[in-house]
C-alpha cells in the first residue's frame, strides 16, 4: 500500500483558508505594461551573458543518481564532462561507496557506468568512466588565479531540480579540515553537490562541495586544481570492485530483502527502504543459535521514529522473532509470512534503560524453562513463551527509511560480554574526578566507557536543545492562538505577524519590533498628513515606504523564509508580496488611511482601498505598490490558480486567513529547503489555528501525510483517530480507517 496516496486522496477535505501560498515572484502590470525594471544582462569583457554560459555549458552536466540495493533512488546529485571519451567529475560523496550510481547526460542518455578513474577521499572527488564518447567537455581553469569577488555560476539539480542555474561571487579561500576549499556568497541546496563553478569564460573552478550550516546564501567548492592532480596520478578501479567496497562478508551474512547494508570492521550499517512490506529488510547470520544460547548487538537509530533490532529462530523463508526499538519503545513481533497480515505483535513496552539517540545494547536469550528473555541495557522487557517460530537462525532487521548502525552482534552459547571497568574506577570519574592510571590500565574498557559516555552527553545535550526548542514553540503557538481567538476587530495582525516569527526565532523581542513598525507609522504620517485626496495620500505613503525607506520585492531570494518574518522584512526591507502587503496595512492605519484591507489574490497578495462611495483601487507592495487594475489581477490570480479568478469578488483577507497563508508559505519553503521534520512545526500552527472543525481535520490528514513520511507512525495515526471523531460517514470515513489500519498494523 502506497501511504502518500492514500493521504493525497484524504486531502479533498481541504477548504479554501489553505490559501495557495506565494510560491514564485509575479510582476504585476499597471495600464497593460510591466512595472518591473528589466536589469541589463550580467556580462564579463567576454560579453557572455549567464544564458548563453547556460546553453554553451549545458551538454556538459550530467545528473547523478544514487541507487540502493533495491535499485530505488535514494538520492540526486551533479557531475560534470571533463573528457570527451568518458570522464566525468563529481564529489565522492554524491556517488558514495558501494553504491549503485547511474549517470543521465543531458541528451536523457544513460551510458553505463564502467569504473572508478580515480577518486580522493580527503578532497572528496571522484572521476567516472562511462561507456560513451564524442561527449561535450569543460575545460579547467586556473583555481588559484581566481581573484576575490570574481563572479561565478554553479550548475546543477538542487532538490533534484534538473538543469537549475544560481549566479554568486568568490567571496573568500578557506581551511575546512585543514583542506583550502573557495567560499561562495550563493545559495548551495542539496543536489548542487559534485556539479561545477563556472568562470565568465565557461571555466571549471571549482567543484561544488557543501552548503554552510549558518546561512543559507554561503557555500563552499573544492578547488579545480585539486582535480587536475588526480587527472595526473589517478587510481582507477573497476565497477564491479567499487561496488565491494564497504561490501558485506558474504560468509558470514546473507541478504534479503533489498536496502544498503555494508560493513566496516565490527560495525553494519544500513539505509534505504527494503522491499518487504513496511520497507523490511534483513540479515541472516551464518552462525546458528545454539539451544540455550543468546545473541546481542549494539544498535544506534538515526530517527526513533524507524525501527532496527535483532531476529531470531528465524529460517529461510523470512519466517522470524524480530526485537526491535520503534518510536522509542521496545517491541516483540513474530514475522510468520510476508506481509502484515501475517505478523503478529506480541507486545510495546515502554523502557526506562532505553537511551533514544545513542545506542543501547538489545539481548535475547532462551532460558531453561523455554521462555525467551528480551533485554535492553540489561533491563528485560519481554519475556515470552511464544513457540510458533522454531528456526535457529539469527541476526539483524531494519524497516522503513530509518538509517541503523549496529556493533559487537555476539552469539553463542552465551555471548560475551565486553570488558567493563572496574565499579571504582567508575565511582571516581563520576566524581569529577579522572584518574589517568586506572583508565590505561583498562584500555579497552577505558575507552569503551569514555565514548559511550560522551555520546550519552551529547544526546541529552541534543534532548535538551530539543525540548527547550519545543518548549519556545508551544508558548509561541499558545501565544498566537490567544491572539487570534480575540474578537477581529481587536486583533493585532502585525502582533500576529511577529507572533509567528517569534515562534522561529526564540530570540526575537516582539514589543521592540512592534515598536519599529509604530516608528514607521508615525514617520509616515507626518509626510501623508500634507497630501490632499486619498489617492495623493497613498502616493505619498507608497513613496516613503518604497522609495524612502527602500521596502521591496524579494527577486534573487524568494523563497527564503526570512521573507515570511516580519521583523525580516522590516530589518531587511524585503519580503515577499503578503509580508509587505502588512507593512503597507499597518503603516498606512497608522498614517491615518482607513478602508483598506489585504486581497487573498491566489498566488500574489495584494491591498485594495475601497473607501465608501468611491471607487476601489488595488496596490501591489511587491512591486513598489504600483496601482493595478482589477482586469490585471484576475489575470494574475487566474495564472496561478489554474481556474478563473475574479478579483473584484474576493472578500477581505481576515487576520487568520492572513496567518495561515504565512504559515502555508512558510511550510512550502521549509518542506524545499530543510525537508518533512523541519516543515511539521508549521502544521501544528495551522491545526491550532484552524478556523473551525472541518478545517482542523484537513490540516489533520495533511499532517498525517507528513508524519507518515517520516516514519511517525504513531503521531499519523493519532492525527488520523481525531479525524474520525468529525468526518461524517462516507468515503472519506471509510478511506481514513483503511489509513489508519495500514498505519497500525506496520512494524
Amino acid at each position: 500500500m502506497r501511504f502518500p496516496l492514500l493521504f493525497l486522496c484524504l486531502l479533498g477535505l481541504a477548504s479554501a483558508h489553505a490559501a495557495s501560498p506565494e510560491l514564485k515572484p509575479t510582476t504585476a502590470k499597471s495600464g497593460g505594461k510591466s512595472s518591473a525594471r528589466n536589469p541589463k544582462p550580467s556580462t564579463e569583457n567576454t560579453g557572455r551573458t549567464t544564458a548563453q554560459l547556460v546553453a554553451q555549458t549545458r551538454s556538459a552536466i550530467v545528473r547523478i543518481d544514487g541507487r540502493g540495493r533495491d535499485g530505488l533512488q535514494e538520492g540526486v546529485g551533479t557531475g560534470f564532462i571533463i573528457d570527451s571519451e568518458g570522464l566525468i567529475a563529481t564529489s565522492l560523496h554524491v556517488i558514495g561507496e558501494g553504491r549503485v550510481i547511474q549517470v543521465r547526460l543531458a541528451d536523457g542518455s544513460t551510458p553505463e557506468v564502467i569504473g572508478i578513474h580515480a577518486w580522493d577521499r580527503p578532497h572528496d572527488l571522484v572521476i567516472l568512466r562511462v561507456k560513451s564518447s564524442g561527449l561535450s567537455a569543460l575545460p579547467l581553469g586556473d583555481s588559484d588565479a581566481l581573484p576575490q569577488g570574481a563572479p561565478v555560476i554553479a550548475l546543477g539539480h538542487p532538490l533534484g531540480l534538473d538543469h537549475s542555474v544560481v549566479e554568486g561571487v568568490l567571496s573568500a579561500r578557506r581551511d575546512l579540515d585543514g583542506h583550502p576549499m573557495l567560499q561562495l556568497a550563493m545559495p548551495i541546496e542539496p543536489g548542487n553537490s559534485g556539479g561545477p563553478l563556472l568562470d565568465r569564460a565557461g571555466r571549471v573552478h571549482g567543484i561544488v562541495n557543501a552548503k554552510s550550516l549558518l546561512t543559507q546564501n554561503l557555500g563552499f567548492a573544492t578547488p579545480a586544481n585539486h582535480l587536475k592532480a588526480l587527472l595526473k596520478q589517478p587510481n582507477p578501479m573497476v565497477m564491479a570492485r567499487w561496488l565491494r567496497q564497504g561490501a558485506l562478508n558474504t560468509n558470514q551474512w546473507e541478504a534479503f530483502l533489498g536496502s544498503h547494508w555494508r560493513q566496516k570492521g565490527n560495525r553494519i550499517l544500513a539505509d534505504g527502504a527494503g522491499s518487504g512490506f513496511g520497507g523490511r529488510s534483513y540479515l541472516l547470520k551464518r552462525d546458528l543459535l545454539p539451544t540455550g544460547g543468546e545473541l546481542q548487538v549494539k544498535v544506534r537509530l538515526d530517527n526513533e521514529s524507524g525501527a532496527a533490532g535483532l531476529i531470531f529462530a528465524g529460517d529461510e523463508s523470512g519466517r522470524h522473532y524480530g526485537f526491535y526499538p520503534t518510536g522509542g519503545e521496545l517491541r516483540l513481533t513474530a514475522f510468520e509470512g510476508p506481509d502484515v497480515f501475517s505478523w503478529r505483535i506480541l507486545g510495546t513496552v515502554p523502557a526506562t534503560a532505553y537511551r533514544s539517540g545513542d545506542w543501547n545494547t538489545l539481548r535475547v536469550r532462551r532460558v531453561d524453562d523455554g521462555i525467551w528473555e528480551c533485554s535492553v541495557n540489561d533491563e528485560v522487557v519481554f519475556r515470552s513463551k511464544d513457540t510458533a517460530l522454531q528456526g535457529s537462525r539469527v541476526g539483524l532487521a531494519k524497516f522503513r527509511n530509518t538509517a541503523a548502525e549496529f556493533r559487537d552482534f555476539r552469539v553463542g552459547a552465551t555471548a560475551s560480554a565486553a570488558p567493563e571497568l572496574p565499579p571504582e574506577v567508575v565511582a571516581s570519574f563520576t566524581a569529577g574526578r579522572e584518574p589517568r592510571e586506572a583508565l590505561k590500565s583498562h584500555r579497552v574498557a577505558a575507552d569503551r566507557f569514555l565514548q559511550e559516555r560522551a555520546q550519552r552527553l551529547e544526546s541529552e545535550a541534543t534532548r535538551l536543545r530539543k525540548l527547550a526548542k519545543d518548549l519556545h514553540r508551544e508558548a509561541a503557538r499558545e501565544a498566537l492562538v490567544a491572539e487570534l481567538s480575540r474578537p477581529e476587530n481587536e486583533i493585532g495582525l502585525a502582533r500576529a505577524a511577529l507572533l509567528l516569527a517569534w515562534h522561529d526565532h526564540p530570540e526575537l523581542d516582539v514589543s521592540e519590533a512592534e515598536r519599529q513598525l509604530a516608528d514607521l507609522g508615525t514617520e509616515a504620517r507626518s509626510q501623508v498628513i500634507q497630501a490632499g485626496s486619498a489617492a495623493d495620500r497613498i502616493t505619498a505613503l507608497r513613496q516613503f515606504l518604497f522609495e524612502d525607506q527602500g521596502f521591496h520585492g524579494s527577486r534573487g531570494d524568494y523563497r527564503n523564509p526570512a521573507n515570511s518574518h516580519l521583523q525580516s522584512v522590516l530589518e531587511d526591507r524585503e519580503g515577499i508580496p503578503i509580508t509587505l502587503s502588512i507593512v503597507f496595512l499597518e503603516v498606512a492605519k497608522s498614517a491615518g488611511i482607513d478602508h483598506m484591507h489585504g486581497l487573498p489574490l491566489p498566488g500574489h497578495f495584494l491591498v485594495r482601498h475601497a473607501p465608501p462611495g468611491e471607487s476601489a483601487r488595488l496596490y501591489d507592495p511587491f512591486n513598489g505598490g504600483i496601482s493595478i487594475t482589477f482586469t490585471d489581477a484576475d489575470e494574475l490570480g487566474s495564472q496561478s490558480a489554474g481556474v478563473p479568478v475574479r478579483s473584484e469578488l474576493l472578500e477581505a483577507a481576515s487576520p487568520r486567513s492572513i496567518l495561515i497563508r504565512m504559515i502555508n508559505n512558510l511550510r512550502a519553503f521549509t518542506l524545499e529547503r530543510s525537508g518533512v521534520e523541519s516543515a511539521l512545526p508549521y502544521s501544528d500552527l495551522l491545526v491550532a489555528i484552524a478556523p473551525d472543525a472541518r478545517n482542523a481535520a484537513a490540516e489533520r490528514v495533511d499532517r498525517a501525510r507528513l508524519k507518515s513520511q517520516i516514519g511517525d507512525r504513531e503521531g499519523a495515526a493519532a492525527d488520523l483517530r481525531a479525524v474520525l471523531e468529525t468526518v461524517p460517514a462516507g468515503p472519506q470515513e471509510t478511506r481514513i480507517r483503511e489509513a489508519l489500519k495500514a498505519l497500525e498494523s506496520r512494524p
